[in-house]
């Protein structure tokens, strides 16, 4: 076969080629037009486009100068070093970049000798399986009332609705000091009570008539009141920026002073300085 009929052969057969690429492509594309949505798929589309739209137009907005929200209302959780605390927060749209905040927060600190200890005793025939702390004189419960600003620091104009800010202020705080409460099997009356610490008890001490710790309410009638104040920072990384809905996680430092030392475990120092780091789930809403 002579080489000009090679060429001529391969030259067809790209033709060919061509040809029905050009028709996969034409069918594919009538097939794409003839196919139509569901009435779900477009009420979904049409949404998808309205929040873009409204997005777009935020943004507009605030490249503008002007304020998309006037205030906000948050609530969460903080998961401390030493403990826990619950909040709610309310802040008022300043600037574009800046927002006044106050908020409430009470929780508890626990200190970092705490360990439950697992008891087991039995009533009426059955088993119950408790747990206390060994040595733990008092709760230590506070509220927190502060004052503060958070300062946007990145993600301005980010269509995801994701931004950076920074979280600073401080305020007083109400320091609750609660008798923590044990349940021993008293060996001289070989009776059931519920004890606190008093001075140098020692059945408080005794970890071999303890039972389990005492019931939550004991105490409340007892708790003395300490007073101080707290300063935090944090950044706070907020998922929906550009939405009604409040939906953030916040990483920080919190230092929290009391006007004389908390006495919450024995055999251990006390101090009146508490110092912790956390990280929060916060939701709520702007308006």
């Amino acid at each position: 076969m002579s080489v000009n009929k090679i060429v001529n052969i391969t030259s067809t057969l790209q033709k060919i080629g061509l040809l029905f690429f050009v028709c996969f492509l034409f069918v594919s594309t009538g097939f794409a037009q003839l196919r139509k949505l569901t009435p779900a798929q477009e009420e979904k589309m049409r949404l998808k486009n309205e929040r873009r739209e409204k997005i777009n137009q935020l943004i507009k907005q605030e490249e503008e100068g002007a304020l998309i929200y006037q205030k906000q209302i948050t609530q969460g959780i903080h998961i401390n070093t030493d403990g826990w605390s619950v909040f709610y927060e309310k802040g008022k749209y300043k600037t574009i970049t800046t927002t006044n905040l106050w908020w409430i927060e009470v929780g508890e600190h626990n200190h970092p000798k705490e360990e439950r200890t697992p008891t087991a005793s039995s009533a009426q025939g059955f088993i119950i399986l408790s747990n206390y702390v060994y040595g733990k004189q008092n709760n230590l419960y506070d509220v927190k009332l502060g004052f503060g600003q958070q300062k946007l620091i990145g993600g301005k104009g980010n269509k995801n609705g994701v931004a950076v800010s920074a979280i600073y202020g401080g305020g007083i705080t109400a320091g609750l000091l609660k008798p923590y409460y044990l349940q021993i099997q008293n060996p001289t009356t070989q009776r059931q009570e519920e004890i606190k610490y008093d001075n140098n008890d020692q059945l408080f001490l005794n970890p071999t008539i303890v039972l389990g710790k005492g019931s939550f309410s004991k105490g409340f009638s007892e708790m003395q009141f300490v007073p101080g104040g707290h300063v935090k920072g944090a950044l706070r990384f907020d998922y929906g920026r550009y939405n009604e809905v409040v939906s953030a996680l916040e990483v920080g430092l919190k230092a929290t002073y009391f006007s004389k030392k908390m006495p919450v475990m024995l055999l251990n120092d006390e101090k009146s300085l508490f110092f912790n780091a956390y990280i929060s789930v916060i939701f709520g809403k702007r308006k």
